[in-house]
């Protein structure tokens, strides 16, 4: 199984994890048309569509999916307002497609960024400014033009009354403030992350004139006014949502649009639970699925359209770095603030015989925070990597300067009395004692676990490590609740155990500080689910945050990865590198589709051909 994707912060048209960097400020004042992290950009100012879009795809038709990523107050199986930017409410999946941003990804190139609102971008030569040309003809749904001061005013917005997640992020951006109805300028604070500009960029613009008089942070069913390439078409809370497109959309023949946005209508279905999600799909209920559980994957494809052809079953390669799926320890609690308990968890987990006997051998254990990228730390230290950790030396664990902490390898036989002999080592060097036929903290208090889910799915996954944990003593057990109310606990930090997939770019940046920065621990709702609080940390996320070129980052995230991985902040789960979708066959896709992203449903398109061969 693969979990849903926590992507932190999908703002405009992509996710955080993905979104570039700002130009360095040796590059000037130089008007750009795009953006990267080290300057470069594959695309010239005259390009007329990216190359992995079809120019000439078909429009019309549906495309109609479950939500598998989500960003902000979004939950995967439910929905209670039209607002996911700010903390209250569960918000509805794609209301992101009704925005626009300043700029927008390119969805072949690791961290590049070229203009949709903004038709150009400058950076004043200390890079604390960054100016911002709007087109003339940019206009919201109603036919009102949108300016500078509605941009102005979204960023500030965002800034002081956003989800957690937008507002720390931003926090250092000091002003922006319109200078014309097509300029803007946006002022950040010296030492400011080097992404933060490109995060600002890609955040979503709102109408002022819509929002006077209205409480943005209020849960609303009421559709915002927006200006992106959807609106709000359909609205049954808590069960679907459908947006339609926009026939007239300022933008359709932009560059950076064509090729994209070619439904129709565009759906999100919520099911509370996946068996019945399962088969609404075999119903045509949906018709695009990204396969998450390998046992349904290998076993529950079976049903007479895919026999026949009309479901197509594929996996498309994914080259982004896999993420970061586990089961994370939350510190704050009593029982997990000695990493030796910790530690002594992990060993209780036998990857090797869940992935035989649940996972139809379908993954490989998760390592590292950065798996599957070149930024993963193997081996010791090199030179670079030394020159950023020796300074910190008395505030890190020895291991820290030999190889990396990797998961244990157990021997498959579900119950590794090696690996638990360890375990219950390590428990009594931590001070915990048996009594009763259980194990008690130091403090006297019984060690008890709750793993907090919301998804019965991984019940067979996670009884298997609880087995586990019963044979050293330690009493865990499982309690699945709503949604919403899953939400509100983790928001506030109200758990022992979460699982959850958090899922960064090519170029991290500063968004890393979000999941594993001290200043976002006591954030209600961050994204830090552990409660990672490091000096050492902070400063090498720091470093990440500035790196200047690709060699710094990569120096410097394997540095970050080591000192992380010593931690044991979470019990690693699993990856596989490849998106498995099952399709209703009525949908076409770009021969050559972007690298960095799957592509659905911005550049695919409804097949009229292969509906009519039996695609329904």
């Amino acid at each position: 199984m693969r979990g849903p994707d926590r992507r932190r912060l999908l703002l405009g048209a992509g996710a955080l994890a993905l979104l570039p960097r700002p130009l360095r400020a040796a590059e000037g004042t130089t008007e750009r048309h795009g953006l990267s992290s080290f300057g470069e950009l594959r695309y010239p100012a005259d390009f007329a569509h990216f190359d992995y879009v079809n120019p000439e795809a078909p429009r019309g038709g549906r495309f109609a999916s479950l939500l598998s990523q989500t960003f902000g107050n979004q939950a995967f199986n439910t929905f209670n307002t039209l607002n996911p930017y700010v903390l209250r409410g569960d918000g509805a999946g794609g209301m992101n497609l009704t925005f626009d941003s300043l700029m927008v990804r390119a969805l072949d190139e690791p961290d590049a960024l070229y203009g949709l609102l903004a038709r150009t971008v400058s950076v004043s030569a200390d890079g604390l400014t960054y100016t911002f040309r709007l087109r003339p003809q940019a206009r919201f749904h109603d036919g009102t033009k949108l300016t500078a001061q509605d941009a102005a005013f979204s960023l500030t917005l965002l800034r002081d009354k956003g989800h957690p997640e937008i507002a720390q992020v931003i926090r250092d951006m000091t002003e922006a403030a319109a200078t014309g109805d097509d300029t803007l300028v946006v002022r950040f604070r010296a030492g400011r992350a080097r992404d933060l500009p490109l995060i600002v960029a890609q955040l979503p613009v709102f109408s002022a004139a819509y929002w006077k008089g209205r409480d943005f942070e209020a849960a609303t069913l009421e559709p915002p006014l927006g200006s992106g390439p959807y609106r709000v078409a359909r609205v049954d809370t808590g069960r679907s949502i459908s947006y339609e497109r926009v026939p007239d959309y300022w933008a359709a023949d932009l560059p950076v649009r064509a090729g994209h946005n070619n439904f129709d209508e565009v759906r999100y279905e919520y099911f509370r639970d996946r068996n019945v999600a399962m088969e609404a799909f075999k119903a045509r209920a949906y018709t695009f699925r990204e396969e998450l559980v390998a046992r349904v994957w290998a076993t529950g494809y079976d049903f007479p359209a895919v026999a026949e052809g009309r479901v197509q079953r594929f996996t498309v390669p994914d080259a982004r770095p896999s993420g970061t799926q586990g089961w994370w320890l939350n510190t704050r609690r009593p029982q997990f603030r000695d990493p030796r308990v910790r530690e002594a968890v992990n060993l209780c987990f036998d990857f090797a015989w869940t992935n035989k006997n649940l996972m139809f051998g379908a993954y490989t254990r998760t390592a590292s925070f950065f798996e599957n990228s070149d930024l993963k730390a193997e081996g010791p230290p090199s030179p670079a990597e030394m020159a950023l950790l020796e300074p910190l030396r008395d505030k890190l664990p020895p291991e820290v300067f030999g190889e990396p902490w990797s998961p244990p390898v157990s021997d498959g036989s579900g119950q590794d009395r090696a690996l638990l002999r360890r375990a219950d080592a390590l428990l009594r060097e931590a001070g915990c004692t048996r009594a009763g036929g259980g194990l008690n903290l130091p403090d006297g208090q019984p060690f008890a676990i709750e793993f907090l889910d919301f998804d019965p799915s991984l019940e067979p996954h996670t009884q298997a490590f609880i087995r586990n944990l019963g044979l050293v003593g330690i009493r865990a057990g499982i309690r699945n609740v709503d949604p919403s109310q899953y939400q509100a606990r983790v928001n506030d930090f109200d758990y022992d155990v979460v699982s959850r997939r958090f899922a960064f770019g090519p170029t991290p940046g500063g968004e890393l500080r979000q999941s594993y920065g001290s200043a976002a621990a006591a954030v209600k709702g961050s994204a830090n689910l552990s409660g990672i609080g490091d000096p050492a940390v902070d400063a090498l996320l720091d470093r990440v945050a500035d790196a200047r070129s690709r060699e710094d980052l990569r120096v410097a995230a394997r540095a970050l990865d080591r000192v992380l991985r010593a931690g044991r902040y979470w019990v690693p789960m699993w990856y596989a590198g490849t998106h498995r979708l099952a399709v209703w066959d009525v949908y076409g896709r770009p021969k050559n589709g972007p690298r960095y992203d799957l592509g659905a449903p911005a550049v695919w398109w409804y097949d009229a051909e292969r509906a009519k061969r039996g695609g329904g």
